[in-house]
């Protein structure tokens, strides 16, 4: 089964990016950029919107410290819990007492969990149309029933590398 799910984050989040450009040098540069932020995000906390293929919105709270812990609490009224220690990633459903545990490495959150991992071998910057929002598709093209991941940052100077994280939709 496909899932679809897009993150918007709160400016409470910390992270962020710049323009995206067609001449391979500046994609290069734009990846090494959104590499840097990455690697320099210790740790993040904010409000998080997720809306999944249907419209419906949910809400909660995120937290990321490195390497690869996050954790994604909903609002109360959602019975859902998705933590990852650094090695898998855990969805625990308490509605229907289900918990689904895959590796980090084989989800396309993987691309924000290690700080390590070269982008410039899995991503492509996307078209925004807008120099001031960038657009970064991370997938592993030898692997892709783990997914693809699109990470939408913006320009901002006061964040790390110069880029804010703004969201993200997971596939």
């Amino acid at each position: 089964m496909t899932r679809l799910a897009a993150w918007t984050l709160a400016p409470m989040a910390a992270a962020g990016l710049a323009i995206g450009a067609p001449a391979i040098a500046q994609s290069s540069s734009t990846l090494a950029s959104v590499q840097s932020h990455l690697k320099s995000t210790s740790s993040m906390t904010a409000d998080f919107i997720q809306t999944d293929r249907n419209g419906q919105r949910l809400s909660g709270k995120l937290t990321l410290k490195r390497p690869g812990k996050i954790r994604f609490q909903y609002q109360k009224d959602v019975p859902l819990l998705i933590v990852g220690d650094g090695s898998s990633l855990t969805m625990i459903d308490y509605e229907v007492k289900q918990v689904q545990r895959w590796p980090v490495k084989n989800s396309p959150l993987g691309a924000l969990l290690d700080p390590d991992r070269d982008l410039t071998k899995y991503a492509k910057v996307l078209p925004t149309g807008s120099g001031d929002v960038l657009s970064v598709e991370v997938k592993d093209p030898k692997r892709p029933e783990y997914g693809t991941i699109t990470m939408v940052f913006v320009r901002d100077g006061s964040a790390p590398a110069g880029l804010r994280l703004r969201g993200w939709v997971a596939l």
